[in-house]
């Protein structure tokens, strides 16, 4: 049956191993204070996510500032003079959950907003890993989050990639074969993964950068790209795989 892998932690793991992947893995790290303030000097601004978690809640967006350090979750910014007064405020909301800390990438933006793309690839009838459909999605105003179902917004690839650079087809090109890289990596370590969302960063020098991956990805994002190609055959491989399991 189909399989469901809900822990970041062993899926960053399963990508770290595979030396093709492993360079488009962020540094992450399970969070305590000692690795968070490390990070934190190292990169200036980090990512908190917790180990099994969906649509992007409990995210926060960490930083260190010229007056000190602050830390965003959902729309409210809280600022402190001291490391210390920070991850305690931080610890309100963690120490309940296993939660890891990663390198932060800063998004291209579009209209102001960052965003990301979701690289769908999935085990086709073919009996090999395709990658079905890439999609953008925008931030909502003041949100560090980039989910949809966060509020916000699916954007088509090609035309995000369009406002940053004269290689749009090249680039969407080499993050199918990311796609593709990827997913066979997830089936040879969780054997019953059939589909996997990838959630892909682009940096200022439009490098990529694997935040995460999604082995249960919601296909009806892609109902809205205008091309209903993609969507009806996102759908067709997926009624081909076995009932889900976790």
């Amino acid at each position: 049956m189909t399989r469901y892998v809900g822990s970041k932690w062993k899926k960053t793991a399963a990508l770290m191993k595979e030396r093709e992947l492993s360079e488009y893995v962020p540094e992450t790290v399970q969070l305590s204070k000692s690795s968070l303030h490390s990070l934190l000097r190292k990169y200036e601004m980090v990512y908190v996510k917790p180990v099994v978690g969906m649509h992007g809640n409990g995210v926060m967006r960490v930083e260190r500032t010229t007056t000190g350090y602050q830390y965003q979750l959902q729309e409210r910014v809280r600022s402190f003079a001291h490391f210390d007064d920070m991850y305690r405020s931080i610890q309100s909301y963690t120490r309940k959950k296993r939660y890891l800390a990663q390198k932060g990438i800063r998004l291209l933006k579009h209209n102001g907003r960052r965003f990301d793309l979701r690289v769908m690839a999935q085990y086709s009838p073919n009996r090999q890993w395709e990658t079905t459909g890439i999609i953008g999605r925008v931030a909502g105003k003041n949100k560090i989050v980039t989910n949809f179902h966060g509020g916000g917004k699916l954007v088509s690839a090609r035309s995000l990639l369009a406002e940053h650079t004269n290689y749009v087809y090249p680039k969407l090109n080499s993050l199918s074969m990311l796609g593709v890289k990827a997913g066979k990596a997830m089936q040879r370590s969780f054997p019953g993964v059939y589909e996997i969302g990838l959630d892909v960063a682009l940096d200022q020098s439009l490098r990529p950068w694997i935040l995460e991956v999604n082995t249960s990805p919601d296909p009806y994002v892609f109902k809205k790209l205008p091309d209903k190609t993609i969507f009806k055959r996102i759908m067709r491989y997926a009624k081909l795989y076995p009932k889900k399991r976790v």
